[in-house]
């Protein structure tokens, strides 16, 4: 194919562009390009409003993002702002809704708007990819003026073409129309396909098992939530499968490709002129707005932070393939010389811009140069030392993915194993093992299933139409927006800026926990709550050692064999409520305490049992509590153990909810009187309270030992397990809450602490 012509027409000087993706990686760069070395130039960005945000707010909050960094170090905050206000046009609109009309004197269309997600559902990444584009450019005809537009592409839509690829039209039969209603349609049959009596019965009897103790609600929600992972599951499974029967990698690809087809179609019939431009792998600046600046972790980024940590052994790619990959800035450099010499009308034009036909870097030489980056600047890891990283011996995929799939099953069968063991802090680091195994695998998982198919291109993109370009760009012009790939260094790229800036974050979060609760990290406030379990949590206690107090204190020895013989033949049915739901448990076993004389019970808790309960109190425990009293932060305490046993702890607390047992005569009858306050009911008390009151509770605190505490401590800002059962440590270490160890007991100093202060009006504490 003979290259373009030299441009005639570089400066833009008196054009008027309207932009798509602004908030996106490449269109931010092109906005910020634009405003610094373009003053002269208009700009409109469509944008959509989100979360209640308009679009011109959402358009001056760049103004404070990294991509203006070099710009307010030239003209400040105010200067940037400024630019963006005066020069350039915020336009409300969603390519997935509707686009309002467009201004009347556009010149040019960058369309960079797009899913970038390799594995999004098929519907949505054909109503973003294929419907967007149509919406935009039948606005774009409306407008009678033949605007230039630029449609950005990728490179990859040549799906596993070998060998050179000219910058062309694409070479398909494939219907756009047909499949963009096929995959609209997908979610409604996905849909469908969930709420089928197999399908709703099947997540329902998982989530009983994962989340019964949890409660009936958390137990629905937590089935809703499968149910609508799997339609979503089911709509990527759809885009990825459908794709690969028509020659793509993903439907990422898929969709650019027939996006590209939507361009085409109106250049044709509307006489637009188009230029279709594409990009291959696009990281990090080389140069602008500054070395190493990226917005958000691209294709190659998870692959290098899984290498530098080590999780990330092998990989399914050739090592004498080529990995093109190329500095955004470049691409944002090639795209306006595009953008500024537009073809003829109905004609469109195809550009690449990559590295790979005159630069080309091999899997293994990219392999070299991160793996010397990270044995000269190793990431830490989380025990204080440093992460030795593996060296690749490219096995090739079929075996890389047999290792991949034995490590699955081994991660899957001690995940089974773990769940059927019982709780013991010796086992957590057997679960923290596992927990850091599965994420690995996963990870590996997720990194070959997204980045495999790329793996496996051996094209080439040719770029004779882009070179003809760069050679006519003035000399002024190319010193500073210059895009010639051949001037690389690939040493000093990926050494130098990419790796480092990759990284960066990393090591700065790297082995860094989240600080745990204490007076001098907790920040004061009459709007916060701390809410304590108190079995396993307060105290080292559980509800049948208070109920033995409570039945066998004040009776004589002779008599003990009896009640604990009784109560060892009801362990099974217990057993069986407990597994079955907490609460369940409780009415069950406060089934047991009927016949005994509340008043007897309150003055036992008085006068011996109170003693008793004292010396389980941990020391951590009214450490914590003197730390949220003294942060002005209010104290509760919610416990499934009968209320008329828990006056001793009245000191500590501003509010003690407890189980309220029901009485005739009084005499108690083995019911309840309400409800008992376990599981969700918990985080349903709390959410009334904090209303109540006025309680942030993002900015609250709850401490539990079980996983049935669960909904609490999702319902803070500040979850805390203390001493959790294993189910709850794997979800702590799972969500990445704090895990604390607290004493057995307090003794008898915090005991006798305690009693000092049960004084003043209606024995409450002078720590509040």
């Amino acid at each position: 194919m003979p290259p373009a012509e030299p441009p005639t027409d570089w400066e833009l000087t008196s054009g008027h562009i309207l932009l798509t993706g602004a908030t996106g990686f490449l269109g931010q760069a092109i906005l910020e390009r634009i405003v610094f070395a373009y003053p002269t130039t208009k700009v409109t960005v469509l944008i959509r409003g989100r979360g209640g945000v308009p679009a011109m707010n959402r358009l001056t909050g760049l103004a404070r993002k990294p991509v203006f960094q070099a710009l307010r170090e030239q003209i400040g905050h105010e200067g940037v702002l400024t630019a963006l206000t005066t020069r350039v046009q915020a336009l409300e609109g969603d390519l997935s809704t509707g686009i309002p009309a467009l201004p009347a004197d556009i010149t040019a269309v960058i369309h960079c708007a797009s899913t970038v997600s390799f594995d999004p559902p098929v519907d949505q990444a054909f109503d973003v990819n294929v419907r967007g584009a149509l919406r935009l450019y039948e606005a774009v005809a409306a407008l009678g003026t033949r605007p230039h537009v630029v449609h950005v592409s990728t490179a990859y839509v040549s799906a596993l073409r070998k060998g050179p690829v000219p910058e062309e039209s694409l070479r398909h039969e494939v219907d756009w129309r047909s499949e963009l209603a096929h995959a609209t349609a997908a979610r409604a049959d996905a849909e469908q396909a969930s709420r089928r009596p197999g399908a709703l019965r099947a997540v329902l009897d998982t989530a009983r098992a994962e989340h019964g103790r949890a409660g009936a609600a958390a137990t629905a929600r937590a089935a809703e939530r499968a149910r609508a992972e799997k339609v979503t599951e089911t709509l990527v499974e759809t885009g990825r499968l459908r794709a690969r029967t028509l020659g793509w990698t993903d439907v990422y690809t898929l969709t650019k490709a027939l996006g590209e087809r939507v361009a085409e179609e109106h250049a044709r019939s509307a006489g637009l002129r188009v230029s279709v431009v594409r990009p291959t792998i696009v990281q990090c600046a080389l140069r602008h707005p500054y070395p190493g600046w990226f917005d958000s972790y691209k294709m190659m980024d998870p692959i290098i932070l899984a290498y530098g940590r080590g999780q990330l052994p092998e990989f399914p790619v050739h090592p004498d393939g080529v990995i093109d990959l190329v500095p955004v800035d470049l691409v944002t450099d090639a795209l306006l010389a595009v953008t500024a010499n537009p073809g003829r009308p109905g004609e469109p034009s195809y550009f690449h811009v990559g590295t790979g036909a005159r630069n080309p870097l091999t899997q293994a030489e990219l392999h070299l140069h991160i793996r010397d980056f990270f044995d000269a600047h190793p990431l830490p890891d989380a025990e204080g030392g440093h992460v030795k990283v593996p060296l690749w011996r490219f096995p090739g995929a079929g075996k890389a993915e047999r290792m991949l799939s034995t490590g699955e099953r081994a991660v899957g069968l001690a995940e089974q194993t773990l769940r059927r063991l019982p709780s013991a802090v010796r086992r957590r680091s057997w679960v923290d093992h596992v927990h850091q195994e599965t994420r690995r695998v996963r990870t590996l998982r997720r990194l070959f299933d997204l980045y495999s198919g790329y793996g496996e291109v051996e094209a080439v993109y040719t770029d004779d139409r882009l070179l003809a370009l760069l050679r006519g760009l003035p000399p002024e012009r190319a010193a500073t927006d210059g895009f010639d790939v051949a001037d690389l260094s690939w040493a000093h790229y990926l050494r130098e800026v990419y790796v480092p800036s990759v990284t960066a974050l990393s090591r700065r979060s790297a082995g860094r926990r989240r600080a745990t609760p204490s007076q001098g990290a907790l920040s004061r406030g009459r709007d916060v709550v701390a809410v304590f379990d108190l079995e396993g949590t307060v105290v080292s206690s559980n509800l049948v050692e208070t109920y033995l107090w409570a039945r066998l204190m004040d009776r004589p020895r002779t008599s003990w064999p009896r009640e604990l013989a009784s109560l060892a033949a009801a362990v099974p049915d217990l057993t069986r409520a407990e597994r079955r739901d907490r609460g369940d448990f409780v009415r069950a076993f406060m089934k047991r305490y009927a016949g005994a004389s509340e008043a007897e019970l309150r003055a036992l808790a008085h006068e011996r049992l109170g003693s008793a309960l004292l010396h389980r109190v941990r020391p951590e425990a009214v450490r914590r509590i003197r730390d949220h009293r003294a942060a002005g932060h209010r104290t509760v305490l919610i416990t499934g153990t009968a209320d008329l046993l828990l006056a001793p702890l009245d000191p500590l607390f501003d509010e003690v909810v407890a189980t309220r047992l029901q009485v005739a005569n009084g005499v108690l009858t083995g019911l309840l009187a309400a409800p008992p306050p376990v599981g969700e009911a918990r985080a349903d008390w709390t959410s009334r309270y904090a209303v109540s009151l006025g309680l942030d509770l993002g900015r609250s605190y709850a401490y539990g030992d079980s996983f049935s505490d669960r909904p609490l401590l999702e319902l803070v800002g500040n979850p805390v397990a203390v001493n959790p059962d294993q189910r709850l440590y794997r979800y702590a270490r799972q969500r990445a809450w704090p895990v604390e160890q607290w004493g057995t007991r307090a003794g008898g100093r915090v005991a006798a602490a305690m009693t000092a202060l049960n004084t003043g009006p209606a024995g409450r504490s002078s720590i509040r």
